[in-house]
């Protein structure tokens, strides 16, 4: 499975989103009854106020705080290199990840874990809320679908099957691939940002994600996992 993606060509990536404000209060008036109006049917019996905690999945009331990318290294062993970019200032983030992108070729596959529904169309409209240009390698419009160098191991994993989610964690776990267990899951990204305002520790939690997305490539391709000492973290 695979084979005939060259992953030396290939970019895993992950992202972490946050609320655009630290309480449901602190947003704009309008907004708060957009907001109200957005997660109607999701939200059910629970009030608005409440379920804003998850306002970071939607792209029209969050943030990106973090975007961690892999690159595959040649050697004698494979490789992979880890960087993220992150700053309390969104689009001075996407600015740094956009000019990344742009020395990278074009046809740079981008690969993440639900990035289909959720990482590729996230950066994109962030993108454009805050002005900004689309890189090439997101860029969908008027391709043809073969045309579109995007790689989603979750929905590789549906071989054609659309009724389920299936997370990172359980493909990990099913896969054999170790993970560190001492770190903060997805629902505690908001809280850590906003108020204990920890930054780094979320980039190492998106950076754990993405030698994860990594290494369940590798299992997909039949091949071994890439080892501790030859994962390294770019500062």
């Amino acid at each position: 499975m695979l084979e005939q993606y060259d992953l030396h060509n290939l970019m895993v990536l992950d992202i972490e989103t946050v609320p655009q404000y630290s309480s449901h209060n602190q947003m704009p008036e309008h907004f708060q009854k957009l907001w109200e109006r957005k997660t109607q049917s999701q939200r059910k019996e629970e009030t608005a106020e409440n379920f804003y905690e998850r306002a970071g999945i939607w792209a029209e009331f969050g943030k990106i705080i973090c975007i961690s990318v892999g690159i595959f290294i040649n050697g004698k062993r494979t490789g992979l290199r880890v960087k993220s970019f992150a700053s309390h200032d969104e689009k001075e983030l996407l600015e740094s990840f956009s000019a990344m992108l742009a020395s990278q070729p074009s046809n740079l596959i981008l690969c993440a874990h639900n990035g289909k529904e959720f990482d590729f169309p996230y950066i994109c409209r962030r993108m454009l809320i805050n002005g900004m240009r689309m890189p090439v390698q997101l860029e969908i419009a008027g391709k043809k679908p073969w045309e579109i160098n995007h790689l989603d191991t979750m929905e590789l994993w549906k071989f054609g099957d659309y009724k389920n989610y299936t997370s990172l964690n359980l493909l990990t776990a099913i896969f054999n691939i170790p993970t560190p267990k001492d770190d903060i899951d997805g629902s505690q990204v908001g809280n850590v940002y906003w108020n204990e305002n920890d930054l780094p520790r979320i980039c190492t939690y998106c950076q754990k994600d993405v030698v994860a997305t990594a290494q369940l490539l590798r299992r997909y391709r039949g091949e071994e996992l890439i080892t501790d000492d030859c994962i390294t973290i770019v500062g």
